[in-house]
């Protein structure tokens, strides 16, 4: 989980040739999404092949589910293991990657657009399968992680950890899909 910062540098950055914008601004064609009345806006990047990935569709669903209707902007970029791995040490001063990092915008003129949330396909993969997860499953609980993140969710003592982790089950379960954490401590134990 990333530390607040701009994500206006990394968003633009990408494996030259590779990545892929799946927007939603004036350029690409595509119209803004309403929710509840409510505009919002879910750029979808991919850094990597998209073969084997959820497509910009569920990572928008699954981000829309989250915001809630907020009527916000939110870019979510999919990314390889060296691209995770560099923003972590860049932001986090870690060494590999992690499976989600949040960048909220902190710029109050910016106030619509809320930052960007990045995923480490490699890494959310590999939790996965190490955790008896559906890859969809654990890539929604990411998606759904990072975009909270966003809006001011945070885990750093147990009350935080405890209202995230049940927002995150609300989310999870709204969108058809198991309680993560349960899972998690289920296949633990086995």
């Amino acid at each position: 989980m990333g530390e607040p910062r701009s994500g206006e540098r990394h968003a633009k950055e990408g494996v030259a040739g590779v990545w892929r914008d799946y927007g939603c601004g004036a350029k690409d064609g595509k119209k803004l999404l309403k929710l509840h009345g409510q505009e919002m806006c879910i750029a979808v990047q991919y850094g990597l092949s998209r073969k084997g990935l959820p497509a910009p569709q569920q990572f928008r669903r699954w981000a829309e589910t989250a915001l809630g209707g907020a009527g916000k902007r939110v870019t979510l970029r999919i990314v390889g293991a060296s691209e995770g791995a560099r923003l972590n040490r860049t932001y986090r001063g870690k060494r590999g990657a992690t499976n989600v990092l949040s960048f909220p915008l902190q710029d109050q003129h910016a106030a619509r657009y809320l930052g960007d949330v990045v995923i480490c396909a490699p890494v959310v993969k590999r939790e996965a399968h190490a955790q008896g997860k559906t890859l969809h499953a654990h890539f929604a609980h990411l998606t759904a992680h990072g975009v909270l993140h966003l809006m001011g969710y945070e885990h750093e003592n147990d009350q935080e950890t405890r209202i995230m982790e049940n927002r995150e089950k609300t989310l999870l379960k709204r969108l058809g899909y198991p309680d993560p954490y349960l899972l998690s401590e289920q296949h633990e134990r086995s």
